[in-house]
Protein backbone atom coordinates (compact mmCIF):
# COMPACT_ATOMS: atom_id res chain seq x y z
CA UNK A 1 0.00 0.00 0.00
CA UNK A 2 2.92 2.34 0.71
CA UNK A 3 6.14 2.88 -1.24
CA UNK A 4 8.66 2.44 1.58
CA UNK A 5 7.53 -1.03 2.77
CA UNK A 6 7.14 -2.12 -0.85
CA UNK A 7 10.79 -1.32 -1.51
CA UNK A 8 12.21 -2.63 1.77
CA UNK A 9 10.10 -5.60 2.89
CA UNK A 10 12.05 -8.85 3.38
CA UNK A 11 11.24 -12.48 4.03
CA UNK A 12 12.17 -11.88 7.66
CA UNK A 13 9.54 -9.11 7.90
CA UNK A 14 6.86 -11.37 6.47
CA UNK A 15 7.74 -14.44 8.52
CA UNK A 16 7.65 -12.55 11.82
CA UNK A 17 4.56 -10.55 10.86
CA UNK A 18 5.91 -7.03 11.12
CA UNK A 19 5.13 -5.80 7.59
CA UNK A 20 2.16 -3.77 8.82
CA UNK A 21 -0.34 -5.92 6.92
CA UNK A 22 -3.53 -6.37 8.99
CA UNK A 23 -3.97 -9.89 10.31
CA UNK A 24 -7.12 -10.86 8.43
CA UNK A 25 -6.17 -9.29 5.10
CA UNK A 26 -6.82 -11.76 2.30
CA UNK A 27 -8.67 -14.29 4.44
CA UNK A 28 -12.05 -13.00 3.29
CA UNK A 29 -10.98 -13.26 -0.35
CA UNK A 30 -9.91 -16.85 0.19
CA UNK A 31 -13.33 -17.61 1.68
CA UNK A 32 -14.89 -16.27 -1.52
CA UNK A 33 -12.81 -18.66 -3.62
CA UNK A 34 -10.14 -16.39 -5.11
CA UNK A 35 -6.81 -17.98 -5.96
CA UNK A 36 -3.47 -17.16 -4.35
CA UNK A 37 -2.18 -14.91 -7.13
CA UNK A 38 -5.33 -12.79 -7.14
CA UNK A 39 -5.31 -12.41 -3.36
CA UNK A 40 -1.64 -11.46 -3.11
CA UNK A 41 -2.06 -8.91 -5.90
CA UNK A 42 -5.06 -7.30 -4.20
CA UNK A 43 -3.28 -6.91 -0.87
CA UNK A 44 -1.72 -3.72 -2.20
CA UNK A 45 -5.12 -2.06 -1.62
CA UNK A 46 -5.13 -2.79 2.13
CA UNK A 47 -4.13 0.06 4.41
CA UNK A 48 -1.47 -0.99 6.95
CA UNK A 49 -2.55 -1.66 10.52
CA UNK A 50 0.69 -0.17 11.83
CA UNK A 51 3.85 1.48 10.61
CA UNK A 52 6.39 -0.78 8.94
CA UNK A 53 8.36 -3.06 11.31
CA UNK A 54 6.83 -1.50 14.42
CA UNK A 55 4.15 -3.98 15.47
CA UNK A 56 3.41 -7.70 15.35
CA UNK A 57 0.22 -8.58 13.44
CA UNK A 58 -0.25 -12.22 12.47
CA UNK A 59 -1.01 -12.53 8.75
CA UNK A 60 -1.56 -15.78 6.90
CA UNK A 61 -1.22 -14.11 3.53
CA UNK A 62 1.78 -12.06 4.59
CA UNK A 63 3.63 -15.26 5.49
CA UNK A 64 2.32 -16.86 2.29
CA UNK A 65 3.85 -14.05 0.24
CA UNK A 66 7.22 -14.59 1.93
CA UNK A 67 7.11 -18.34 1.33
CA UNK A 68 6.09 -17.97 -2.31
CA UNK A 69 8.93 -15.49 -2.86
CA UNK A 70 11.48 -17.87 -1.30
CA UNK A 71 10.30 -20.78 -3.45
CA UNK A 72 10.26 -18.62 -6.57
CA UNK A 73 13.89 -17.68 -5.95
CA UNK A 74 14.66 -21.40 -6.07
CA UNK A 75 12.69 -21.74 -9.32
CA UNK A 76 9.95 -23.80 -7.65
CA UNK A 77 6.37 -23.57 -6.51
CA UNK A 78 5.87 -23.55 -2.76
CA UNK A 79 4.21 -26.97 -2.87
CA UNK A 80 7.08 -28.53 -4.81
CA UNK A 81 9.70 -26.87 -2.62
CA UNK A 82 8.09 -28.08 0.61
CA UNK A 83 7.88 -31.61 -0.73
CA UNK A 84 11.41 -31.74 -2.16
CA UNK A 85 13.27 -29.99 0.64
CA UNK A 86 11.36 -31.12 3.73
CA UNK A 87 8.77 -33.87 3.36
CA UNK A 88 10.75 -36.32 1.19
CA UNK A 89 14.08 -36.03 3.07
CA UNK A 90 12.23 -36.74 6.33
CA UNK A 91 10.17 -39.61 4.88
CA UNK A 92 6.93 -37.72 5.51
CA UNK A 93 4.92 -39.81 3.06
CA UNK A 94 1.53 -38.78 4.49
CA UNK A 95 2.26 -35.05 4.28
CA UNK A 96 1.41 -32.58 1.53
CA UNK A 97 0.86 -28.87 0.93
CA UNK A 98 -1.79 -29.60 -1.71
CA UNK A 99 -5.47 -29.92 -0.87
CA UNK A 100 -5.97 -32.40 -3.72
CA UNK A 101 -3.56 -34.81 -2.02
CA UNK A 102 -5.50 -34.54 1.23
CA UNK A 103 -8.92 -35.30 -0.30
CA UNK A 104 -7.47 -38.15 -2.35
CA UNK A 105 -6.49 -40.02 0.83
CA UNK A 106 -9.01 -42.56 2.05
CA UNK A 107 -7.78 -42.19 5.65
CA UNK A 108 -8.33 -38.53 6.48
CA UNK A 109 -10.06 -36.51 9.20
CA UNK A 110 -13.32 -34.68 8.50
CA UNK A 111 -13.55 -31.16 9.91
CA UNK A 112 -16.15 -30.66 12.64
CA UNK A 113 -17.87 -27.70 14.31
CA UNK A 114 -20.59 -27.52 16.92
CA UNK A 115 -24.29 -27.10 16.10
CA UNK A 116 -27.07 -27.52 18.67
CA UNK A 117 -24.64 -29.02 21.16
CA UNK A 118 -23.33 -31.69 18.78
CA UNK A 119 -20.13 -31.95 16.77
CA UNK A 120 -20.98 -32.19 13.07
CA UNK A 121 -19.04 -32.33 9.77
CA UNK A 122 -20.40 -29.02 8.54
CA UNK A 123 -17.91 -27.84 5.94
CA UNK A 124 -14.97 -28.58 3.73
CA UNK A 125 -12.09 -26.17 3.39
CA UNK A 126 -9.65 -25.81 0.53
CA UNK A 127 -6.66 -23.84 1.94
CA UNK A 128 -4.49 -23.94 -1.18
CA UNK A 129 -4.49 -20.14 -1.53
CA UNK A 130 -2.64 -19.81 1.79
CA UNK A 131 -0.94 -23.19 1.71
CA UNK A 132 2.38 -22.00 3.21
CA UNK A 133 0.57 -20.62 6.25
CA UNK A 134 -2.20 -23.18 6.75
CA UNK A 135 -2.38 -25.75 3.99
CA UNK A 136 -0.36 -28.69 5.25
CA UNK A 137 -2.10 -32.01 5.82
CA UNK A 138 -0.10 -34.54 7.77
CA UNK A 139 -0.10 -37.29 10.36
CA UNK A 140 1.19 -37.62 13.91
CA UNK A 141 3.93 -40.01 12.74
CA UNK A 142 5.18 -37.63 10.04
CA UNK A 143 5.14 -34.63 12.34
CA UNK A 144 7.19 -36.55 14.91
CA UNK A 145 9.96 -36.69 12.29
CA UNK A 146 9.67 -32.94 11.74
CA UNK A 147 9.91 -32.31 15.51
CA UNK A 148 13.10 -34.37 15.60
CA UNK A 149 14.54 -32.16 12.85
CA UNK A 150 13.70 -28.99 14.79
CA UNK A 151 15.02 -30.28 18.11
CA UNK A 152 18.09 -31.68 16.35
CA UNK A 153 19.04 -28.23 15.01
CA UNK A 154 18.54 -29.30 11.42
CA UNK A 155 19.99 -32.78 11.83
CA UNK A 156 17.93 -35.92 11.19
CA UNK A 157 19.12 -39.53 11.37
CA UNK A 158 22.73 -38.36 11.42
CA UNK A 159 22.41 -36.09 8.39
CA UNK A 160 22.57 -32.29 8.53
CA UNK A 161 19.57 -31.46 6.32
CA UNK A 162 19.44 -27.78 7.31
CA UNK A 163 22.35 -25.63 8.41
CA UNK A 164 22.26 -25.38 12.22
CA UNK A 165 22.74 -21.60 12.25
CA UNK A 166 20.03 -21.14 9.63
CA UNK A 167 17.38 -23.15 11.48
CA UNK A 168 18.52 -21.51 14.73
CA UNK A 169 17.57 -18.12 13.27
CA UNK A 170 13.91 -19.22 13.15
CA UNK A 171 13.83 -19.75 16.93
CA UNK A 172 15.15 -16.33 17.94
CA UNK A 173 12.66 -13.96 19.67
CA UNK A 174 12.28 -11.07 17.22
CA UNK A 175 8.91 -9.42 17.95
CA UNK A 176 7.32 -9.00 21.36
CA UNK A 177 3.79 -10.37 21.52
CA UNK A 178 2.97 -9.58 25.12
CA UNK A 179 2.10 -12.11 27.81
CA UNK A 180 0.81 -15.64 27.64
CA UNK A 181 -3.01 -15.47 28.09
CA UNK A 182 -3.08 -18.21 30.74
CA UNK A 183 0.28 -18.14 32.55
CA UNK A 184 1.32 -14.53 32.03
CA UNK A 185 4.79 -15.59 30.78
CA UNK A 186 6.45 -13.32 28.18
CA UNK A 187 5.82 -14.43 24.59
CA UNK A 188 7.72 -13.41 21.46
CA UNK A 189 7.59 -14.29 17.78
CA UNK A 190 10.48 -15.55 15.68
CA UNK A 191 10.37 -16.69 12.06
CA UNK A 192 7.23 -18.79 12.03
CA UNK A 193 7.52 -19.72 15.73
CA UNK A 194 6.17 -18.41 19.00
CA UNK A 195 9.03 -18.24 21.50
CA UNK A 196 7.89 -18.36 25.12
CA UNK A 197 9.81 -18.29 28.40
CA UNK A 198 7.59 -20.29 30.70
CA UNK A 199 7.56 -22.49 33.73
CA UNK A 200 9.90 -25.09 32.21
CA UNK A 201 12.17 -22.75 30.27
CA UNK A 202 12.23 -21.77 26.62
CA UNK A 203 9.42 -23.15 24.46
CA UNK A 204 9.05 -23.06 20.68
CA UNK A 205 5.46 -23.44 19.65
CA UNK A 206 2.63 -22.60 17.33
CA UNK A 207 -1.09 -23.13 17.16
CA UNK A 208 -3.36 -23.33 14.15
CA UNK A 209 -7.10 -23.04 13.72
CA UNK A 210 -9.73 -23.02 10.98
CA UNK A 211 -13.22 -21.93 11.93
CA UNK A 212 -14.20 -24.64 9.43
CA UNK A 213 -13.27 -27.22 12.06
CA UNK A 214 -9.57 -27.75 12.83
CA UNK A 215 -7.35 -26.99 15.83
CA UNK A 216 -3.68 -27.94 15.94
CA UNK A 217 -0.68 -27.30 18.14
CA UNK A 218 3.05 -27.97 18.29
CA UNK A 219 5.08 -27.28 21.42
CA UNK A 220 8.80 -27.99 21.82
CA UNK A 221 10.96 -27.81 24.92
CA UNK A 222 14.46 -27.71 23.36
CA UNK A 223 16.45 -27.94 26.60
CA UNK A 224 14.79 -31.30 27.30
CA UNK A 225 14.70 -32.50 23.65
CA UNK A 226 10.99 -32.93 24.17
CA UNK A 227 8.03 -32.03 22.02
CA UNK A 228 4.38 -32.74 21.34
CA UNK A 229 2.03 -32.23 18.39
CA UNK A 230 -1.73 -32.29 18.85
CA UNK A 231 -4.08 -32.52 15.86
CA UNK A 232 -7.80 -31.98 16.32
CA UNK A 233 -10.56 -31.94 13.71
CA UNK A 234 -12.81 -29.64 15.76
CA UNK A 235 -13.27 -25.91 16.34
CA UNK A 236 -13.43 -24.03 18.66
CA UNK A 237 -11.69 -25.94 21.42
CA UNK A 238 -8.75 -25.43 23.74
CA UNK A 239 -8.04 -29.16 23.95
CA UNK A 240 -4.74 -29.07 21.95
CA UNK A 241 -3.17 -26.50 24.29
CA UNK A 242 -4.50 -28.22 27.40
CA UNK A 243 -3.16 -31.61 26.31
CA UNK A 244 0.29 -30.15 25.64
CA UNK A 245 0.41 -28.25 28.94
CA UNK A 246 -0.73 -31.34 30.86
CA UNK A 247 1.85 -33.46 29.04
CA UNK A 248 4.72 -31.16 30.04
CA UNK A 249 3.43 -31.03 33.63
CA UNK A 250 3.38 -34.83 33.86
CA UNK A 251 6.88 -35.19 32.42
CA UNK A 252 8.51 -32.35 34.33
CA UNK A 253 6.54 -32.32 37.60
CA UNK A 254 4.85 -35.70 37.82
CA UNK A 255 1.33 -34.26 37.94
CA UNK A 256 -0.92 -31.70 36.30
CA UNK A 257 -0.51 -28.31 37.98
CA UNK A 258 -3.98 -27.00 37.05
CA UNK A 259 -7.12 -27.79 35.05
CA UNK A 260 -5.72 -26.78 31.68
CA UNK A 261 -8.81 -27.93 29.75
CA UNK A 262 -11.08 -25.57 31.67
CA UNK A 263 -8.66 -22.66 31.29
CA UNK A 264 -8.12 -23.06 27.55
CA UNK A 265 -11.73 -23.87 26.69
CA UNK A 266 -12.80 -20.78 28.59
CA UNK A 267 -10.31 -18.64 26.68
CA UNK A 268 -11.44 -19.91 23.28
CA UNK A 269 -15.05 -19.49 24.30
CA UNK A 270 -14.37 -15.85 25.14
CA UNK A 271 -12.57 -15.28 21.83
CA UNK A 272 -15.30 -16.58 19.55
CA UNK A 273 -18.51 -17.03 21.54
CA UNK A 274 -19.43 -13.39 22.30
CA UNK A 275 -19.09 -12.22 18.67
CA UNK A 276 -21.31 -15.02 17.41
CA UNK A 277 -23.84 -14.53 20.19
CA UNK A 278 -23.97 -10.76 19.59
CA UNK A 279 -24.64 -11.26 15.88
CA UNK A 280 -27.32 -13.84 16.58
CA UNK A 281 -28.98 -11.61 19.17
CA UNK A 282 -28.89 -8.57 16.91
CA UNK A 283 -30.19 -10.13 13.72
CA UNK A 284 -32.12 -13.26 14.68
CA UNK A 285 -35.40 -11.37 15.19
CA UNK A 286 -36.44 -8.44 12.95
CA UNK A 287 -37.72 -5.32 14.76
CA UNK A 288 -41.42 -5.37 15.61
CA UNK A 289 -42.02 -2.20 13.60
CA UNK A 290 -39.72 -3.00 10.71
CA UNK A 291 -40.13 -1.11 7.47
CA UNK A 292 -40.97 -3.02 4.31
CA UNK A 293 -38.32 -3.48 1.66
CA UNK A 294 -38.48 -1.80 -1.70
CA UNK A 295 -39.47 -4.01 -4.63
CA UNK A 296 -36.76 -6.63 -4.96
CA UNK A 297 -35.95 -5.34 -8.43
CA UNK A 298 -34.68 -2.12 -6.79
CA UNK A 299 -31.82 -4.07 -5.19
CA UNK A 300 -31.02 -6.47 -8.04
CA UNK A 301 -27.92 -5.68 -10.07
CA UNK A 302 -24.15 -5.93 -10.19
CA UNK A 303 -21.94 -4.20 -7.63
CA UNK A 304 -18.16 -4.14 -7.43
CA UNK A 305 -14.97 -2.72 -5.99
CA UNK A 306 -11.33 -3.54 -6.84
CA UNK A 307 -10.74 -5.59 -3.67
CA UNK A 308 -13.87 -7.76 -3.28
CA UNK A 309 -14.58 -7.90 -7.01
CA UNK A 310 -18.13 -8.34 -8.27
CA UNK A 311 -21.26 -9.07 -6.28
CA UNK A 312 -24.38 -9.99 -8.24
CA UNK A 313 -27.72 -9.50 -6.47
CA UNK A 314 -30.65 -11.21 -8.16
CA UNK A 315 -34.19 -12.35 -7.45
CA UNK A 316 -34.59 -16.08 -6.98
CA UNK A 317 -37.70 -17.90 -5.82
CA UNK A 318 -39.29 -14.73 -4.50
CA UNK A 319 -36.30 -13.55 -2.50
CA UNK A 320 -32.88 -11.99 -3.04
CA UNK A 321 -29.66 -13.90 -3.53
CA UNK A 322 -26.13 -12.51 -3.59
CA UNK A 323 -23.36 -14.21 -5.56
CA UNK A 324 -19.74 -13.45 -4.67
CA UNK A 325 -16.26 -14.52 -5.66
CA UNK A 326 -14.85 -15.55 -9.06
CA UNK A 327 -17.68 -16.25 -11.51
CA UNK A 328 -20.16 -15.79 -8.65
CA UNK A 329 -19.44 -19.26 -7.29
CA UNK A 330 -20.47 -18.40 -3.71
CA UNK A 331 -24.25 -17.94 -3.55
CA UNK A 332 -26.08 -16.81 -0.40
CA UNK A 333 -29.83 -16.30 0.02
CA UNK A 334 -30.74 -13.04 1.75
CA UNK A 335 -33.41 -12.59 4.41
CA UNK A 336 -35.14 -9.25 4.82
CA UNK A 337 -34.54 -7.64 8.20
CA UNK A 338 -35.59 -3.99 8.04
CA UNK A 339 -36.13 -1.70 5.03
CA UNK A 340 -32.83 -1.88 3.07
CA UNK A 341 -31.00 -4.20 5.48
CA UNK A 342 -30.84 -7.92 4.79
CA UNK A 343 -29.03 -10.75 6.56
CA UNK A 344 -27.29 -13.92 5.42
CA UNK A 345 -25.26 -16.82 6.78
CA UNK A 346 -21.70 -16.23 5.49
CA UNK A 347 -20.14 -19.37 6.92
CA UNK A 348 -21.55 -22.90 6.48
CA UNK A 349 -19.45 -24.18 9.38
CA UNK A 350 -21.10 -21.63 11.71
CA UNK A 351 -24.73 -21.92 10.56
CA UNK A 352 -26.10 -19.77 13.40
CA UNK A 353 -23.81 -16.82 12.54
CA UNK A 354 -25.52 -13.91 10.79
CA UNK A 355 -24.07 -10.95 8.92
CA UNK A 356 -25.76 -7.83 7.58
CA UNK A 357 -25.95 -6.48 4.05
CA UNK A 358 -27.16 -2.90 3.75
CA UNK A 359 -28.10 -1.27 0.46
CA UNK A 360 -27.58 2.42 -0.25
CA UNK A 361 -30.60 3.84 -2.07
CA UNK A 362 -30.36 6.56 -4.69
CA UNK A 363 -32.87 9.34 -5.43
CA UNK A 364 -34.63 7.13 -7.99
CA UNK A 365 -35.43 4.60 -5.25
CA UNK A 366 -32.94 2.13 -6.67
CA UNK A 367 -29.87 0.77 -4.87
CA UNK A 368 -26.61 2.46 -5.87
CA UNK A 369 -24.34 0.62 -3.47
CA UNK A 370 -24.12 -2.18 -0.91
CA UNK A 371 -22.13 -2.68 2.29
CA UNK A 372 -21.35 -6.27 3.24
CA UNK A 373 -20.50 -6.24 6.94
CA UNK A 374 -18.78 -9.61 6.94
CA UNK A 375 -16.33 -8.35 4.28
CA UNK A 376 -15.89 -4.86 5.70
CA UNK A 377 -13.48 -5.43 8.60
CA UNK A 378 -10.79 -3.55 6.66
CA UNK A 379 -13.20 -0.97 5.26
CA UNK A 380 -13.16 -2.66 1.85
CA UNK A 381 -16.63 -4.20 1.94
CA UNK A 382 -18.52 -1.31 0.32
CA UNK A 383 -19.37 -1.95 -3.36
CA UNK A 384 -20.90 0.43 -5.89
CA UNK A 385 -23.43 -0.50 -8.53
CA UNK A 386 -21.82 -1.10 -11.92
CA UNK A 387 -24.74 -2.41 -13.92
CA UNK A 388 -28.15 -4.05 -13.93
Amino acid sequence: YEAYPTQQVTLRDLFNHRSGLPGDAGNELEELGYDRGTILHRLRQVKPASSFRSTYSYSNFGLTEGAVAAARAAGMSWEDAAEAKLYKPLGMTSTSSRYADFVSRENRATLHAQLDGRWRPLAKRDPDAQSPAGGVSSSARDLAAWMRLELGKGQYDGKQLIDADAIGETHLPLMQRGKHPITGAPVFYGLGWNVEYGRYGEVWGHAGAFSAGARTLVSLLPAEQLGIVVLSNAFPTGVPESLADTFFDLVMSGKATRDWVADWDSLYGQLFGPAIEAAIKRYSTPPASRLPALPLSAYAGTYANPYIGEAVVAEKDGRLEIRLGPDGKRAFPLSHFDRDLFTYHPSPEMPTMLAAITFEIGPDQKAIGVKIDDLNALGLGVLKRTGG
